[in-house]
């Protein structure tokens, strides 16, 4: 009988950790981060005629998915929505922060949206994965 308990017991805790531990993975793919990277230029003091080094800025921010309902489609337009206005202000603070940087504003929106729509993309196909079942 001892035996008997000590396995339902296990199976419990077994049970309880699987659904902690899916609520946390859950947690963390409810976010997807936006990074804009811009190049800068800038000279090395005391270097020689050998050209002028290009070093990358980026800046992240995380666009969060609370409050969405990704199997419907105005939770997904919402959420590019959020992406491509998450891009938008990381690339006009790097802009601000580094004037000279390329490429501008436009473009740098367009590449951080489009690397961030790949999260995007694979959460609302796991949410209406989801929703089938």
């Amino acid at each position: 009988m001892r035996t008997f308990t000590f396995l339902v017991a296990a199976a419990i805790g077994v049970s309880a950790a699987a659904v902690v531990s899916t609520g946390a993975v859950a947690q963390t793919l409810g976010e997807v981060t936006v990074q804009a990277t811009r190049n800068v230029s800038t000279k090395l003091v005391g270097s020689t005629s050998s050209g002028i080094p290009i070093k990358e800025v980026s800046l992240s921010y995380g666009v969060s998915t609370a409050g969405l309902d990704l199997a419907t489609v105005a939770g997904a337009e919402e959420l590019d929505k959020r992406i491509n206005d998450a891009a938008l202000a990381a690339c006009k603070e790097v802009g601000r922060q580094y004037p000279k940087s390329t490429p501008g504003d436009a473009e740098c929106t367009e590449a951080a949206a489009k690397k961030a729509m790949v999260t995007a993309h694979e959460l609302v196909h796991a949410a209406n994965k989801a929703s089938i079942k």
